[in-house]
């Protein structure tokens, strides 16, 4: 299990990813741990090294005494970075994370590429409840307040259709130490960070959710904006945990944030190109090139691999499948194939394909995935 001991206690942390690429330090709300950045790690592992990891109180971190200041976890998501040799790093944070996140941005802007600012706030505008629920949690424990907190993690209608990430959040919850909790509650009660804000220059993108009811936007994500010099904003029709409710589009948020598109589209085409078909037929296609074809070349590796197929939000597997699926439905044959092998050469599998092509069958006709099933087959037979 990675443990590092920072601060006098033992904090757990994950990092996912190649070594070498930018760093993302993720930071989970209260009440969670650091698997709610599952789907966010799995979407930013491509393009970043991630590191999440357990707020003290919370998951497989420590408890330490007393109550809790965001001070003192700022400094904690320092001591992380610095124990694994993180200099400089993008810091995303959800709720009580965003919180670390301000203070970080403030304090220690050096050290942050970018920030990412979800669901959170500066100040609370009823301290009094965080106080409340911090005595309720010590008195009863987390269930006598376990079915009002995830009815605000979610939006009214994802609550009712229920599901995993709900049966999730509340497991992790009800599986979080009291007393780590209501620690974490003192350190929002007594948050005052308004003075803060216009110290931090780093990018900052500030994510809100539109049925967030324990931080609306107009209270907690527009101060943060008119605050912060230069932030961008993006709303989400989520809840409080706008993450988990809307995984996809938050992913895509942070993603074209943090890695907006290449200033030399021709380079990047060039490369991407080279990634998903391989050198040889690159190679092959530069040098069957002639006058009448050279513009056209360069539109291609200019649009079609320099505009799109760069984009992060879709990983290369994924439009490696949809371009499958839509040569097949037309019948380009040529250009499925060459997808075909090159896939099977790089991230695709037989079951990949199978599926794919089954899917043809349903909705371009049986005819169209018979000849894509037989090229498959080809293909697979001369691998």
């Amino acid at each position: 299990m990675p443990i590092v001991t920072i601060n006098g206690f033992r904090s757990f942390y994950r990092v996912d990813g190649e070594e070498g690429r930018p760093a993302v330090m993720l930071s989970h709300s209260l009440g969670l741990d650091h698997g709610l950045w599952d789907a966010l790690t799995a979407d930013l592992r491509p393009h970043a090294l991630v590191v999440r990891y357990d707020t003290r109180g919370h998951g497989a971190s420590d408890t330490p005494p007393g109550e809790y200041r965001i001070e003192q976890m700022g400094r904690d998501a320092l001591a992380i970075a610095d124990a694994i040799g993180l200099h400089t790093f993008a810091f995303c944070g959800l709720s009580l994370g965003g919180m670390i996140g301000q203070w970080l941005g403030a304090h220690a802007g050096d050290r942050l590429t970018a920030l990412v600012l979800a669901n959170t706030s500066a100040r609370l505008t009823e301290p009094q409840l965080m106080e409340e629920r911090r005595r309720r949690v010590l008195e009863q424990g987390l269930a006598a307040i376990a079915d009002t907190v995830v009815a605000r993690f979610f939006s009214p209608r994802r609550l009712a259709a229920g599901g995993p990430a709900v049966a999730w959040a509340r497991r992790t919850l009800l599986a979080t130490d009291p007393a780590g909790y209501a620690a974490c509650c003192a350190a929002i009660r007594d948050l005052d960070q308004r003075a803060l804000l216009s110290r931090i220059r780093v990018p900052t993108l500030v994510i809100g959710g539109n049925f967030d009811v324990s931080m609306p936007c107009t209270d907690h994500s527009r101060p943060l904006e008119a605050g912060i010099q230069g932030a961008r904003s993006v709303r989400l029709p989520a809840g409080h945990v706008s993450n988990l409710e809307r995984p996809r589009s938050f992913s895509a948020a942070v993603l074209e944030f943090l890695f907006p598109a290449a200033a030399d589209l021709d380079s990047a085409g060039a490369a991407m190109r080279r990634q998903v078909l391989g050198d040889a037929h690159v190679d092959r296609a530069a040098t069957g090139t002639t006058d009448l074809t050279r513009e056209f070349q360069a539109l291609l590796t200019r649009f079609a691999w320099g505009s799109i197929w760069t984009r992060p939000a879709l990983d290369r597997r994924t439009r490696r499948l949809l371009v499958l699926t839509v040569t097949a439905a037309m019948g380009r044959w040529e250009e499925f194939r060459l997808h075909v092998r090159t896939g099977l050469a790089d991230d695709l599998e037989p079951a990949d394909l199978k599926e794919v092509l089954l899917q043809v069958a349903v909705y371009a006709g049986i005819p169209a995935a018979n000849t894509a099933f037989q090229i498959a087959d080809e293909e697979l037979q001369s691998t």
